[in-house]
């Protein structure tokens, strides 16, 4: 049965959370790092027009070429003072990527290295612009390279800089760090780099499209949730507020009230949309990969819409001058302020230790739940009077070799989850009249659904002695897989496993082969992960103010589906091996001791 302490411990940590974005929570950020915060810095840069002209050259040669104009980069790129080099690489996709367009994907990275003339070449910076086949970013690349020309004249820098344009988006920018870091963690084919900087101690991406801008949008969240620290975004903000540069966080302007309830408020709707972008553990930007490898970065959005005060390249270039010339002070990685955090505001941030506790609640369930299931099954007799421990005889007590087919079957259908759908996608799209990337996810429901017919097979195998300690035994090891997989995921990726807590801990508390089944069953896989996945799409679009209608919904959670797949064999985003290999075979458990016999 589940107690009130169970029901308060669970409505703690959910008050906790929503407290999370009031006052005695939030504090105001503030700069740890010495070496950034003690001066200011005076920006010159003034190449505006320069950069509007680039940006048309470059706009003009890529039409032309109808891909990177690799040669025309070079070019300019050498022009200006740099070190050129160039990379080429290839990826063939474990199936087509229909969101982008691409299956056998190929293309060329183009960066120039400035080398500091104060200091040898041990460490350097990153500005980097990543180039997709939809999105146009030539403002970007204009803006990169006034940038380029006028760092080129100036004698204070003691880091090497890189100037990097990456084709295909994400895939150029992750085949450019595994070859600069010398690894290959996800099967890309490139070239090997002919030239190389120092140790990259900071990196900024920058996304423009038009040449004046309203607002800049910062992007934090990387790949599997991973987060830069936080002195990198106080530094974007104070150079926002010197140049009078507005700067948003989720798309969303930041609150400037926080004494009435408006503020708070505000804050808990830019709270949400962080934690379901966390959760999500998809680079939200080139610079999630980055982060992987261990190098601190920004992606910085120029946002043009149809505010009244408009902002041109020089005022972006100013704000970038200043960040890169405050990184260049550097000692020291940046390492004084935190790398795990929430943020309500770009000038508020909750930290691990005030938000843990609200994942600590909902894991208490859990442990209550253990224990007490523990105590039953052990403290009581087999009549089920209370009476001292006495150990069950042999032939009424639960063998382990009982649960072992239970256990098995639903970790093999977690198995056959995670390999089936990208290995007979080929076999799926021969037979029936779909695509290979609809195969995909199709495979992916058919195997889900499947599962749920698992307990009518299952309880066939398993011992009948003692049927009730057979479910309980059953439920007990369940709770402990969940608490472990939860409490280790809360660690990585708090959003992720707070989300997961919060919808999977009421229902696995609950579970029981007695009383009202159906009702159990439909609160089952309403939290099973697929429908949470489903259920946190309308809510991120309802956050968003661009609510979904049910078919848009589906739509858009079919190609979730199909880009969770694709960024896991791609990226080695680990959202979709943690779902199918973890947390569905230990919902299944659960569906197990539902339809218990």
């Amino acid at each position: 049965t589940v107690s009130i302490v169970h029901v308060l411990s669970y409505l703690a940590g959910i008050a906790w959370f929503l407290a999370l974005a009031f006052p005695p929570l939030t504090q105001r950020t503030y700069m740890s790092e010495n070496a950034m915060g003690s001066t200011m810095v005076e920006e010159q840069f003034a190449g505006g027009d320069r950069a509007r002209a680039l940006a048309r050259d470059f706009a003009a040669h890529r039409r032309k070429s109808g891909a990177l104009p690799v040669a025309w980069l070079e070019r300019t790129m050498r022009s200006v003072g740099l070190e050129v080099y160039t990379q080429s690489f290839s990826r063939k996709l474990p199936f087509p990527d229909e969101t982008h367009e691409r299956y056998m994907v190929s293309g060329t990275n183009v960066y120039g290295i400035l080398r500091a003339p104060r200091a040898a070449s041990t460490e350097s910076l990153v500005l980097t612009v990543p180039c997709g086949s939809d999105s146009t970013n030539s403002q970007a690349v204009g803006l990169l390279l006034a940038l380029a020309a006028h760092f080129r004249g100036q004698i204070y820098w003691a880091k090497d800089i890189i100037f990097l344009v990456t084709e295909h988006d994400l895939l150029g920018t992750e085949a450019w760090l595994e070859a600069y870091h010398d690894v290959n963690v996800t099967g890309m084919q490139s070239s090997p780099l002919q030239g190389r900087a120092g140790a990259i101690q900071a990196a900024v991406a920058l996304e423009l499209s038009s040449d004046m801008v309203t607002s800049l949008d910062v992007a934090v969240e990387g790949l599997n949730g991973q987060l830069p620290n936080l002195d990198l975004l106080n530094l974007f903000q104070t150079f926002c507020q010197k140049g009078g540069l507005l700067c948003t966080l989720q798309g969303k302007l930041q609150p400037q009230d926080w004494t009435s309830l408006d503020g708070p408020l505000q804050g808990l709707q830019m709270l949400l949309l962080m934690v379901l972008r966390q959760a999500s553990g998809r680079p939200h930007g080139s610079h999630g990969l980055f982060l992987r490898y261990r190098v601190e970065a920004l992606t910085l959005r120029g946002i043009n819409s149809f505010r009244q005060y408009k902002y041109d390249l020089v005022a972006v270039g100013k704000a970038l001058e200043g960040m890169f010339r405050k990184l260049n002070h550097l000692l020291e990685r940046l390492h004084q302020s935190f790398f795990l955090y929430l943020l309500p505001a770009l000038s508020r941030f909750v930290s691990i230790g005030l938000y843990m506790p609200a994942a600590g609640f909902l894991l208490l369930v859990l442990g209550l739940k253990i224990s007490s299931l523990h105590e039953a099954g052990v403290g009581l007799e087999p009549g089920g009077s209370p009476g001292p421990s006495v150990p069950l005889p042999p032939a009424q007590g639960v063998g382990l070799a009982s649960l072992v087919a239970p256990l098995l079957i639903s970790q093999a259908m977690g198995l056959a989850l995670y390999v089936l759908p990208v290995l007979g996608q080929h076999v799926a799209a021969q037979h029936f009249p779909v695509a290979e990337a609809e195969a995909v996810v199709l495979t992916l429901l058919a195997i889900y659904a499947a599962g749920l017919a698992l307990p009518h097979n299952t309880h066939r195998v398993v011992s009948t002695q003692a049927p009730d300690r057979g479910w309980m035994v059953l439920k007990l090891v369940a709770l402990i897989y969940l608490a472990l997989q939860l409490g280790c995921i809360v660690l990585t990726n708090f959003s992720l496993g707070f989300l997961l807590a919060a919808t999977m801990v009421p229902t696995a508390a609950l579970a029981k082969p007695h009383g009202s089944r159906t009702l159990y069953a439909v609160l089952l896989v309403l939290t099973s992960p697929a429908a949470t996945l489903f259920g946190s799409l309308f809510l991120w679009r309802e956050l968003q103010e661009a609510p979904l209608s049910l078919a848009e919904g589906w739509q858009l959670f079919l190609a979730a589906l199909a880009q969770g797949v694709l960024e896991h064999h791609t990226y080695g985003a680990l959202l979709f091996p943690l779902l199918s290999l973890g947390l569905y075979p230990c919902w299944l458990l659960f569906w197990n001791v539902l339809f218990w016999k």
